[in-house]
């Protein structure tokens, strides 16, 4: 039996910092208390979509934000009345439909994307809610920052749309300052542009989790906090984050091998003594030991990454499991269902409970999560 375990307790204690670092310490340009649009894409980051937007609701988060159509219904049909933004603008008319008839705020970030909602709500005689989206230099969806007498002219044509909000997406905010400034002043350049056309941008919104506890000053009318919620973040969190989520399984069997045995694929492990085993049925299709790729950076972000894994090779990189308050070495290449952890001199039996340090978002969603 296998799941991914929460700590209610971990995780209340986030919720609470981050609405202090948020709804009680900041307040926007007109003195409101600056919102919390919680991301619960990608299963909820893993804590289980529907478990995870309830327990943010019971914990007073009200606004929420979803990146595909199959989420934003799925809270829908769950009873879950909240506010829901859809972050991905599209302009294919069925998606739309049916994100409009389960009442999904919509973002529009292109001419055709506009066009295709306008048309939707003529046909349907409704004024329909979005949000507008500016690519600041992301690359992805979004009009761009740079084309604000397009943005000004579709925006004006609209006649049955409501624009509620304007947004952007950071892409560097975890380390690169600079860029994550040039991001924001071409963001607030648009804005301004848009009032000056008589445009009311609705709640601004910026931040992702990195930007909200680096620059507070970006915070503007509400911020968007995914990964913060689960204290895992790219750097060091100041507010006191808890890493949230434990990837637990009973051990299957146990064995003792002798001194020259091969463990695993490739055989890039060989015992040098006598060795008592443990064989846990998890692997990295359940998330251990999966990190996100580094292929979506540039070259000089590569190379600060080099830099990183040289100073990483001389430090002790062993992989560990706890088993019964022990600190386990695990041994060998990890396998797609299966890891094996030595155990030698060590109170271990078979359905013993192992504990892995792990990123919910990789775990495998067929995995029950428990919240406890």
């Amino acid at each position: 039996m296998k799941s991914l375990v929460i700590d209610t307790k971990d995780l209340k204690h986030n919720i609470r910092q981050i609405k202090k670092h948020s709804n009680i310490n900041e307040k926007d340009d007109n003195g409101n208390n600056v919102k919390i649009i919680a991301i619960v894409k990608s299963n909820g980051y893993g804590l289980g979509l529907v478990e995870y937007t309830n327990f943010l609701i019971d914990n007073g988060i009200s606004n929420f934000a979803v990146s595909t159509v199959e989420e934003a219904i799925k809270l829908r049909k769950a009873g879950i009345k909240n506010p829901i933004l859809m972050l991905s603008s599209t302009a294919i008319k069925e998606d739309l439909q049916n994100l409009i008839d389960n009442n999904i705020t919509v973002t529009i970030g292109s001419k055709e994307s506009a066009q295709m909602v306008e048309q939707i709500g003529k046909e349907k005689n409704i004024n329909i809610k979005a949000h507008l989206k500016i690519d600041t230099g992301f690359g992805r969806y979004g009009f761009m920052y740079n084309k604000r007498d397009e943005i000004v002219e579709v925006i004006k044509s609209l006649q049955h749309v409501k624009i509620e909000g304007t947004y952007s997406h950071f892409s560097v905010s975890f380390f690169d300052d600079k860029y994550t400034n040039i991001q924001f002043n071409r963001f607030i350049d648009v804005i301004e542009v848009l009032k000056m056309n008589e445009i009311e941008p609705g709640m601004l919104h910026i931040c992702n989790s990195s930007a909200f506890l680096k620059f507070p000053r970006m915070h503007l009318n509400a911020v968007r906090i995914g990964s913060a919620f689960l204290g895992r973040l790219a750097f060091r969190n100041n507010i006191g984050l808890k890493k949230i989520g434990t990837l637990q399984a009973q051990i299957a069997d146990i064995k003792e091998l002798p001194k020259g045995e091969y463990v695993g694929y490739s055989n890039a492990y060989k015992t040098t003594k006598q060795t008592k085993i443990a064989i846990i049925p998890c692997g990295y299709i359940d998330g251990i030991n999966i990190t996100t790729g580094r292929d979506m950076f540039r070259k000089i972000d590569k190379l600060r990454y080099i830099v990183r894994d040289v100073k990483d090779f001389f430090k002790d990189q062993t992989l560990n499991v706890k088993i019964n308050g022990n600190t386990c070495k695990i041994i060998g290449r990890v396998g797609t269902h299966h890891v094996i952890c030595d155990i030698t001199g060590k109170d271990v039996k078979v359905k013993d409970k192992a504990i892995f340090e792990v990123n919910p978002k990789y775990v495998n969603p067929e995995i029950r999560r428990e919240y406890k």
